[in-house]
């Protein structure tokens, strides 16, 4: 899991928030290797080599449009160029290994442009969509509470691994998936029709998820089963992967 920047008193700090890192250990039963994105791609290879598994958080920055073949619409939101150059690069990599991905709002997104979709940058101004972001002056509490309903694709495994045609969910998001990235198809949509979950077929584990199940996602049940279901699939990967080499001495 990458972390993402953000500046603090004149410092540059590399940050990643308990809330994404405590589901992946209580939940999934995994064990975090936090990716700085301010040294570039040259090393990720080597991060790759010691995973099992590919876990895209949300952020509060905005993937840069340049990156799908569109303007900035949202100038006045936070971009974080490293962590887009940083996490495109990691999909790939984990793809072409055959990693399980598990990518929550940002990471779904990320997803999609690294896979050549693209994104609808202001969901609410698109007249056939409802406004999907929180009500900034709301508690934490609230803005992460249930806002919305949606469908689980009948037939498809999301559905069989949350054991429900259709669930509640939060909703935290100003921008949205618009044309699917190559190999991507749609698990869940909200009421209004927007892509809320995606997934790949004929490959390893691969979810995005537009809302936010790991907000006390030990309280969800819908959360601890997907968090479970991407621990087990890292797991798989662990039993595939050749033995360490024990030091000789």
């Amino acid at each position: 899991m990458t972390m993402g920047s953000q500046a603090r008193a004149g410092h540059d700090y590399q940050v990643m928030t308990h809330k994404y890192i405590l589901p992946l250990v209580e939940q999934s039963g995994c064990v975090p290797l936090l990716v700085p994105t301010c040294c570039g791609v040259d090393d990720l290879d080597h991060y790759l080599d010691m995973a099992d598994g590919l876990y895209l958080t949300g952020a509060g920055s905005n993937i840069d449009p340049g990156l799908y073949g569109q303007e900035n619409l949202t100038p006045e939101k936070q971009q974080d160029q490293e962590r887009d150059r940083v996490d495109i690069a990691l999909i790939h990599g984990a793809l072409a290994r055959g990693l399980p991905i598990f990518g929550i709002c940002r990471g779904m997104q990320e997803l999609n442009v690294a896979l050549g979709g693209d994104l609808y940058q202001k969901v609410y101004s698109e007249e056939e969509y409802e406004d999907h972001r929180e009500d900034s002056t709301a508690s934490v509490d609230e803005q992460y509470g249930e806002s919305h309903a949606i469908t689980l694709v009948e037939g498809e495994w999301l559905r069989q691994v949350l054991g429900s045609d259709t669930i509640m969910v939060n909703s935290l998001h100003g921008q949205g998936l618009c044309r699917l990235g190559e190999g991507l198809h749609p698990l869940a949509y909200a009421e209004d029709g927007l892509v809320e979950a995606v997934g790949m077929k004929g490959g390893p584990f691969v979810l995005g998820v537009q809302w936010h199940p790991e907000w006390k996602a030990s309280e969800n049940p819908y959360s601890i089963r997907l968090f479970k279901a991407f621990g087990e699939a890292c797991r798989a990967r662990t039993v595939q992967r050749k033995p360490r080499l024990e030091a000789v001495s």
